[in-house]
Parts: C-alpha cells; sequence; structure tokens
C-alpha cells in the first residue's frame, strides 16, 4: 500500500521534469496518493478484524483478501477521480495511478479463483513505472531499475521462503503489475 506513495517519491526525485513541480504541487499531489492507496485502505483492516472478515492482517487466505482489495481499489479509484480533477497533476502521475487501479481490480478479480501476490504486484507495479518513465523521458536510470528488481527478488523469496506463495504465484503478481503499469502509463 505504500508503492504508490514510494512511485510518486520516485517520480518525483528521478529527475526530468518533474523534479521542478512547485513544493506545493508536490505535497498536494502527495497528500492525495497517500491517503488514498495507503491512509484508507489500513485504516479498515481493524474493522475487517473486528468483524470477524479478517483474522489477522496477514491475510493468509485467499477468501480474508476479498474485501480489503475491494475497498482498496474503491479507495485508489476515488484518488484517481481527485487527482484527475486537479489541473496541476502531470499526466503521467494520473496514468500511474489510473494503472495502480486496474492492477488492483485485476487482483481483486484475479483473488476470486486464486491467491496472487499481492507484494510482488506492488513491487512489479513499481518496476514498470520506472521503466516507462527511462523510456518516457529518456531517463538513465538503470541503477534505480537494477537496485528495485533485486529488491523484488528479494521479497519474492521471502514470500517463498515463509511458504506464503507457490513461484507461480510470485511470478504472476510481479509480472501483472510490471506489465499494467508500464503499458496503461505509456499510453494514457
Amino acid at each position: 500500500m505504500l508503492i504508490p506513495t514510494l512511485g510518486l517519491f520516485l517520480i518525483f526525485n528521478i529527475g526530468g521534469h518533474f523534479s521542478y513541480l512547485p513544493f506545493e504541487h508536490k505535497r498536494l499531489i502527495y497528500i492525495f496518493v497517500f491517503v488514498s492507496t495507503c491512509a484508507l485502505p489500513l485504516s479498515l483492516i481493524p474493522l475487517f478484524m473486528l468483524l470477524g472478515y479478517v483474522k489477522s492482517i496477514y491475510m493468509e487466505q485467499r477468501k480474508e483478501r476479498l474485501l480489503p482489495t475491494l475497498f482498496t481499489c474503491l479507495f485508489y479509484g476515488i484518488g484517481y477521480f481527485f487527482l484527475t480533477r486537479i489541473p496541476i497533476v502531470p499526466s503521467f502521475i494520473q496514468g500511474f495511478m489510473l494503472a495502480s487501479i486496474i492492477a488492483v481490480g485485476l487482483a481483486l478479480v484475479i483473488t476470486l479463483f486464486w491467491k496472487i501476490s499481492m507484494h510482488m504486484i506492488g513491487f512489479g507495479g513499481l518496476t514498470g513505472a520506472i521503466l516507462a518513465l527511462a523510456f518516457t523521458f529518456g531517463l538513465d536510470i538503470w541503477l534505480l531499475f537494477s537496485i528495485v528488481v533485486i529488491i523484488a527478488g528479494l521479497l519474492g523469496s521471502s514470500r517463498l521462503y515463509l511458504k506464503a506463495h507457490t513461484p507461480m504465484q510470485v511470478h504472476a503478481g510481479f509480472l501483472l503489475g510490471a506489465c499494467i503499469v508500464y503499458f496503461i502509463t505509456l499510453l494514457h
């Protein structure tokens, strides 16, 4: 849930013209993205636990993930709606948010039938966003790309080590996130 905010941080600080946006604009965008993609979704977890929809914060069972993922998608959509109404928000960032909604929405649909790694969808999405930045703006950010891929590999390995997912669930999550965010961000 912090990945969209981390992605935004990288977009703003990686170089290129996003680095020159006024601080007030960046702050407003950060607030909308953080509240809609992290604060609001996380705030519902205790309620879901209290009502018995979720047994633990780890949501180990596929069915436990459905309601939180649905609300996460809804909150992402609300954040995107407001971001598109603010004229100072660059199109690339709007595309990044739209891609995030689509990735979470697809994760929800997949979770109806199969458990996919949400962690890897997030890091795949971050990887896709970095590639889209590199190709869209001609930025030489291969070191950052390599670091994110290594971290994603470590995260995927840890999910396998903890037996939280199968290799297929980890790989599918990464590929889903990377492809959706890369292509939607480029096409937006």
